[in-house]
């Protein structure tokens, strides 16, 4: 899972390093934070000793990618984002967010 956010990741990048959004670099970078908060968390989460910390940045991470989501959604509406590129962006943060979602149920299910 950590593989595949941090592979979203470097999409975003590529995708909005596209000239698109050099009139509004404020959505790019908000963008660009969102998906390195999600490889980050999930990262972190997976380091830490307890499943009470895990879980909490594990939950931080879905945070972030229901950020980048509407963030993808904002950058569709407003013409930035070619649709093919929305569509596999969209696609792996539902698949990076149903990943999380059964991992934060396994260590949930395993919290005192």
């Amino acid at each position: 899972m950590w593989r595949r956010s941090r592979d979203l990741a470097v999409l975003v990048y590529k995708v909005t390093g596209d000239s698109s959004y050099s009139r509004d670099i404020g959505l790019r970078d908000q963008m660009r934070r969102a998906c390195v908060s999600v490889a980050s968390n999930i990262a972190e989460g997976d380091e830490r000793k307890t499943n009470k910390e895990s879980l909490m940045f594990f939950y931080i991470a879905k945070g972030s990618l229901a950020e980048l989501i509407t963030q993808l959604e904002l950058s569709r509406a407003v013409g930035y984002i070619r649709d093919d590129d929305f569509d596999k962006l969209l696609y792996e943060c539902e698949i990076i967010g149903r990943m999380l979602g059964k991992l934060i149920k396994v260590r949930g299910s395993h919290y005192p």
